[in-house]
């Protein structure tokens, strides 16, 4: 992706829809904010040390409980702000001893718009909470809610709490590049789990590009043996594997893409053929921006005018839609570079017979795209095949029942358009959700940006890898995450950006207590002197 540098403040909690209930009291908050959550008298008991959750039996929501027992009996998190001044601790009164989950479907499948609602009563007298839910990916949700609302040593739980939650948006997801810089499957999985903690269900894994292709596809493995940094720097299909069920296991989809035609000179190692361009200069020196070859170094674009192109990328596609049970599958399409393709020798003769690339590109998507949908699959590929100035697509060549258009660009105008042309969206605009542009300052009520739609959070890997991958997501996407899940505005209407900071880094300092490397948002100072860090004025131009 061409990048658009800007400053992304934290807390651009970007959507507009207010919370019921009342507040959340002291420091014992739940991350995201549920849409009601009910607290009247503030009140915290002991939760028995032989605690224990009765789950109905259910491949993934049974692993998940266990799970989360094992959380809630030994996390023992310690709130930055003690909350004793604002909850009232009864260690006399009757522990809880027991979480019933009762769930009403429990073949529903982890896919786009399934019911992740769920409802959490804890009485004030202990004994048994109850987690009700519709599928068992929405008592997943609620399990963790519970576990937040336990912190001590030890244990307190806060009682008389009603929680009816459910995500304003059923797209919440991380788009990670694996293919600029590799980073180990431990580190998928710590940022999966991570990501079901913050109640978001879609990993976007960006696999392949220009610079490397890691994945090891069985009917083409000199894709990965030949294009990839090297053995060690590979994904097997047993890793594959191994990925997606720890996604379902936590609630979260993989979603796979393989972006083509563009961002494919890692495939010239094994398929010089079919790959114009590559291992090209990016921006030979005296060329108009214009004429370059790609648009950041690492070039090669697919070639559509050859057949052997079709027999490498449809092996390709088949084993990945075997290997990702994931209905939607992402395609790319994004970044076709004039330059590129004009470099070939088969290309110009075609345009020098009249033929366009905007031909060449619908020629490749009316090759694949079928392909595709034959698998059973939704393909999303990138704005650019129907808004690109230069190269693009007729609306024709993308049925809108089998077709999702993910926006990076130009803001809210491209989301728009995409939108009135009847097209379903995902957003990830640059000026908003790019992970790897401005961290913002910390100021704890400035929010620079609104956005009114759901989407995804982009870390894309130039300047990024393992050292750094937890610290560049997190704690910025978990504000995303809130924004998507239940909105920014409390139950009178208004924005919460400087109490959603308060909240945040108590967050930030559970999920670091759980393993993530997350950066910090603020100074400790400002946590232990509420308000100081806010700003009163606007600064001027």
């Amino acid at each position: 992706m061409l990048f658009i540098i800007i400053s992304l403040s934290i807390l651009s909690l970007l959507l507009a829809s207010p919370i019921s209930g009342s507040s959340q009291s002291g420091s014992i908050n739940v991350w995201p904010m549920p849409r009601n959550f009910s607290w009247p008298e503030p009140q915290a008991n002991p939760l028995s040390p032989n605690f224990n959750i009765i789950s109905p039996d259910h491949r993934y929501l049974s692993s998940a409980a266990k799970r989360y027992l094992h959380l809630i009996l030994s996390e023992h998190h310690r709130p930055l702000v003690n909350p004793s001044s604002s909850v009232r601790i009864n260690t006399s009164a009757p522990p809880l001893l027991t979480l019933a989950i009762t769930v009403a479907d429990l073949t529903a499948p982890l896919h786009h718009g399934v019911d992740e609602s769920y409802t959490l009563t804890i009485p004030t007298a202990g004994g048994t909470a109850h987690l009700t839910a519709q599928t068992a990916w929405g008592a997943m949700r609620g399990l963790e809610t519970l576990s937040q609302l336990v912190w001590g040593n030890p244990s307190l739980v806060a009682v008389g709490v009603y929680v009816w939650d459910s995500p304003l948006f059923g797209h919440r997801g991380l788009m990670l590049d694996t293919s600029r810089n590799y980073y180990g499957v431990e580190d998928l999985l710590r940022t999966i789990e991570t990501m079901s903690a913050n109640k978001l269900n879609v990993f976007h894994w960006h696999i392949t590009d220009s610079h490397s292709f890691p994945l090891l596809v069985p009917s083409e493995p000199e894709l990965a043996s030949k294009g990839s940094y090297g053995s060690s720097m590979q994904y097997s299909p047993a890793d594959v594997t191994k990925i997606v069920e720890f996604g379902l296991e936590h609630g979260v989809r993989v979603l796979p893409e393989i972006d083509s035609p563009g961002h494919t000179g890692s495939w010239a190692a094994a398929y010089p053929d079919i790959v114009s361009c590559a291992n090209m200069f990016w921006w030979p020196a005296g060329v108009d921006w214009g004429d370059r070859l790609a648009s950041e170094p690492g070039t090669g674009h697919l070639n559509p005018l050859n057949p052997k192109t079709y027999q490498v990328l449809k092996n390709v596609i088949h084993d990945v839609a075997t290997l990702f049970p994931e209905p939607f599958y992402h395609g790319g399409a994004d970044e076709i570079v004039p330059g590129c393709w004009k470099a070939d020798p088969t290309i110009q003769s075609f345009l020098s017979k009249g033929g366009t690339l905007s031909q060449l590109l619908e020629l490749f998507v009316n090759s694949t795209f079928p392909y595709i949908v034959s698998h059973n699959k939704t393909v999303v590929y990138w704005e650019d095949v129907l808004l690109d100035d230069n190269i693009k697509v007729q609306s024709a060549a993308l049925p809108r029942e089998n077709t999702i258009l993910q926006t990076w660009n130009n803001g809210h105008n491209n989301t728009k358009r995409i939108v009135s042309s009847g097209y379903r969206t995902i957003v990830s605009s640059s000026e908003f959700y790019y992970l790897d542009c401005g961290h913002g300052d910390f100021l704890g009520n400035d929010s620079e940006y609104d956005q009114q739609t759901g989407g995804e959070v982009a870390l894309w890997s130039e300047q990024a890898d393992p050292t750094v991958l937890d610290a560049r997501i997190w704690p910025r996407t978990s504000a995303m995450a809130e924004s998507l899940w239940s909105g920014n505005r409390d139950d009178k209407g208004m924005k919460r950006f400087a109490e959603a900071t308060d909240r945040l880094n108590e967050w930030r300092s559970r999920i670091v207590a759980r393993g993530v490397r997350a950066e910090p948002i603020q100074p400790l100072w400002c946590v232990k002197n509420p308000g100081m860090c806010n700003t009163v004025n606007s600064f001027g131009s």
